[in-house]
Parts: structure tokens; C-alpha cells; sequence
């Protein structure tokens, strides 16, 4: 409207009129800023040629994809792979693995680096606060290869020290690595360890922006530090958690492949094995493209309805949305 209006363009006139006005003004920006352009134009080529130009493969889902023939070239084959993965009897067990996996992460992860962030906030001894950040950060950056490695020494039945801690308490060995029952409890666990510090940082930036005056005048008030945490704190980090959680929501489906196939193990990998897993397996193991091809466009579109939606009942909520 404002170009409209710059251009002279009053309600009732003919809006084509103003047209080649609004390309001059486009055109006068465009030479005017022309440096600035010129700085976001590699990653703005980096973004289309590795993020957009590869979309057309998709088309290999809806194919029977022939590498001597191409993806243009090979034979069509619609929704046949869909249907087949649908009506495998490894389709429910996939699925469950996946979002059940993904919500036990979610919900024991989402909220301990705020609850971290909250209280690193109090702290008023900067050296006890430091000190803390250092060693909560830590673990992120250990990788994924070693952090696996990690859990097998430690969770071991001969070696590790979890198990000489039951055996000191009277209790038997056990084999958590063999048994399904503790393994998204062992994975979640760890990734709670490994990423709450790390986690915790875009929530003490948001608290770092909260205006000091607020906690003088709560204290004036005879506000406890409970009281500043709940009616101030939570508060002014609530847009930041909403936007976090819309979008942890719309990454549910894709658990971390390099960490659950590092955990899977001969006893328990069919009760292990996730979407992201499966593709693996299917389609660089068994080479079956199209197939691993449409299970992984069917994981991308539940995300992207996830993310839809939960975007749309949180603007609704709180007001905070990413569109």
C-alpha cells in the first residue's frame, strides 16, 4: 500500500496506471542497494541449486526408478510403492517405533533446558554459573560415534559401571543394550544429557533481554524468586518456547538415523527400527530407490502437516506463530 501511495495511486483510479511506477521503484532499489544483493545472492544460489533443484527427484517415488534410465526414463509406476509400504506388516511397527520415539523425546527433552535456563538465571555467583554452562555444554559436542560407544562401556554387563552398581546393591547384571524394553529410555536419556546444556542457550538469551527494572520492582513488591521466575521469566521466554516447540513438532518423524541404527543390535533391531532406519536399509542396502524413495516423501508430508497445523493452533493460543 505504502508503494501504491508513493506512486500517487489514489482508491478509484486504474491500479494498472501505477505499475510501471512500482518497477521503477523496484528497479531504483535494486541499483541503490545493489551491494547488499550481491552479498545474499551465494547463499541465495546455495539455497535453490542444494535445496530446490533436487526436488525434482521426488519423481522417483512415483516411478520404477532404473539407473541406466534415468528418472525422466524409467517406467511409471503412480502410487504402487505408497500402497506397498502401506500394506507391509512392518508399516504399524515402523510407526510406532518412529512417533513413539519422537514423543518420549519431546516430552522428556522439550522442557529440562528451560527448566536449566530458568535457574542459571537466578544464579547470582557467576563462577558456580559458569562453571555449570561449561559442563552442561560439554556433552554436545561429542559425537554421535563416541556418545554410542559411551552407553555400550557403561551400560555393559561384564564392564560397565552402571551394572557393578547394581551387582554392589545386591541386584543381577542386566543387558540393557539386548533388551528392547530399555532402549528409548537409554536413547532419550542420553540425548537429554547430551543437548540440554547446548539447548539452554537460546533460552538465557531471551532472559539475558528481559529489562532489570522488572525484578527491582518485583522485589520491591516482596516477590520470592519463584514468584519472578512464574510472573516474569516464563512469560518473556514463552514466544521462544512456542516457536521451539512448533518446530521440534514438525521435525517428529525424523528421529536421529546415526544414533538409533549406532544402537540397534542383532537382539533388539527389529523392535529398533524407525522410518529413517528403513529407508536406510531399503534403499542403499537392498537398493529398492523408489520404494525408499516414497516411504521417505511420506514421512516429509506427515511433517509438514504436523508443522501446518501446530503453527495454526499456536497463533491461535498465544499469538506466536512462524507465519
Amino acid at each position: 500500500m505504502k508503494q501504491l501511495a508513493d506512486t500517487g495511486y489514489v482508491p478509484g483510479d486504474k491500479a494498472p496506471s501505477s505499475i510501471p511506477a512500482i518497477k521503477k521503484g523496484l528497479a531504483i532499489r535494486l541499483i541503490r542497494d545493489y551491494q547488499l544483493y550481491l552479498l545474499a545472492l551465494p547463499a541465495i544460489a546455495y539455497l535453490f541449486i542444494f535445496n530446490y533443484v533436487p526436488i525434482y527427484g521426488v519423481l522417483i517415488a512415483f516411478k520404477n526408478f532404473n539407473a541406466v534410465q534415468g528418472i525422466w526414463g524409467s517406467d511409471w509406476a503412480g502410487f504402487e510403492h505408497f500402497r506397498r509400504f502401506f500394506h507391509s506388516y512392518q508399516f504399524g511397527p515402523i510407526l510406532r517405533n518412529t512417533i513413539g520415539l519422537s514423543l518420549y523425546q519431546l516430552v522428556v527433552g522439550f522442557p529440562i533446558p528451560i527448566m536449566l535456563a530458568l535457574l542459571l538465571n537466578q544464579t547470582r555467583n557467576k563462577r558456580f554459573k559458569s562453571l555449570v554452562q561449561t559442563v552442561t555444554y560439554a556433552p554436545h559436542f561429542i559425537s554421535i560415534v563416541v556418545m554410542i560407544s559411551m552407553i555400550f562401556i557403561f551400560l555393559s554387563p561384564r564392564t560397565g559401571f552402571v551394572n557393578h552398581l547394581l551387582t554392589f546393591f545386591g541386584h543381577e547384571p542386566v543387558l540393557f543394550m539386548g533388551d528392547p524394553a530399555y532402549f528409548k529410555t537409554i536413547y532419550v536419556l542420553s540425548g537429554v544429557w547430551q543437548n540440554t546444556g547446548w539447548g539452554s542457550i537460546i533460552y538465557l538469551a531471551a532472559l539475558a533481554s528481559i529489562n532489570p527494572e522488572l525484578y527491582e520492582a518485583a522485589k520491591v513488591d516482596g516477590a520470592s524468586k519463584w514468584q519472578q521466575i512464574l510472573k516474569i521469566d516464563i512469560p518473556s521466554i514463552m514466544p521462544t518456547a512456542v516457536i521451539l516447540l512448533i518446530l521440534n513438532v514438525g521435525h517428529i518423524m525424523d528421529v536421529g538415523f546415526q544414533k538409533v541404527f549406532l544402537m540397534q543390535t542383532p537382539l533388539t533391531a527389529a523392535s529398533q527400527e524407525i522410518i529413517s532406519t528403513y529407508v536406510y536399509k531399503m534403499g542403499l542396502i537392498n537398493t529398492d530407490y523408489s520404494y525408499s524413495a516414497a516411504i521417505n516423501l511420506f514421512n516429509t508430508v506427515i511433517n509438514l502437516v504436523l508443522l501446518i497445523a501446530v503453527n495454526q493452533v499456536a497463533r491461535r493460543a498465544s499469538d506466536t506463530s512462524l507465519w
